[in-house]
């Protein structure tokens, strides 16, 4: 069935951002489709994307550990930390966002409606994922390489200057410890909500200065979200680490 048939996106478009033109368009197609748009559009020929996800966040695995482990003598742990920074939701939301995959999203009426941020992160995560499995099924594994290294990989240096590897509340409390020799404390400054559906607000301090505040529906997740607003309103980076680049000379262990 024509691509037009399905919904008037211009799929080329996409295409053409991650310089890869598909075979099988079905198959770009359904890596874009949500669950909850089949709910509303039952008539759809083609299923949603949760297979498809489940086949690319193995490649996107495989492929960055590839990489960290033909680049990098680190330790096992180290590069451990590194992949999970590069393939964790928040780093897949950010370059689903960053190849416009937002704008060629399959979702039902309230979905599309929906403005939770950390919603709609999970949604483009998993579409990012069940897009690298389209490009694998479609193309293979040296095309989703390339693609992952393209967009995933390159997040590498961010990762390893910013500390990403580290939760927001560690690496703040470190650079805290070695920038001005104090331990944040946290404080929770408002509670709204019914006990089940709870939001709070907990503002983080070095001694007396309140540096930031930051929201979440448990108190460890305002207290990172807060965390995560004081690093850069400090303009902090990640604690320092030693980063052993293999050579060619250098053994495979």
């Amino acid at each position: 069935m024509p691509i037009a048939e399905y919904k008037d996106k211009n799929f080329h478009k996409i295409e053409d951002t991650i310089g890869i033109e598909f075979n099988n368009k079905d198959i770009l197609v359904q890596a874009l489709v949500h669950r909850s748009f089949l709910n509303e559009n039952r008539e759809f020929p083609l299923a949603q994307n949760e297979r498809l996800e489940f086949l690319g966040d193995a490649v996107l695995e495989l492929s960055v550990t590839q990489y960290l482990f033909n680049n990098y003598l680190n330790p096992e742990g180290e590069l451990t930390n590194w992949r999970a920074a590069l393939v964790n939701g928040t780093m897949c939301a950010a370059v689903a966002r960053d190849i416009g995959l937002e704008d060629y999203l399959f979702l039902s009426r309230g979905e599309s409606k929906d403005n939770n941020t950390k919603a709609r992160d999970y949604i483009l995560a998993n579409a990012l994922e069940a897009l690298i499995g389209a490009i694998y099924f479609d193309q293979g594994w040296e095309m989703s390489d390339q693609f992952i290294t393209r967009f995933v990989i390159t997040k590498l240096p961010e990762v390893l200057e910013l500390g990403l590897w580290m939760d927001s509340k560690s690496r703040f409390q470190e650079a805290a410890q070695e920038i001005v020799g104090i331990t944040p404390t946290y404080r929770v400054t408002n509670e709204e909500g019914p006990d089940h559906e709870k939001e709070f607000t907990i503002a983080v301090y070095l001694n007396k200065e309140k540096v930031a505040e930051g929201k979440g529906t448990s108190k460890q997740e305002a207290q990172t979200d807060a965390a995560d607003v004081a690093l850069k309103i400090k303009k902090w980076k990640g604690p320092k680490i030693q980063i052993l680049e293999r050579k060619p000379e250098d053994p495979i262990g």
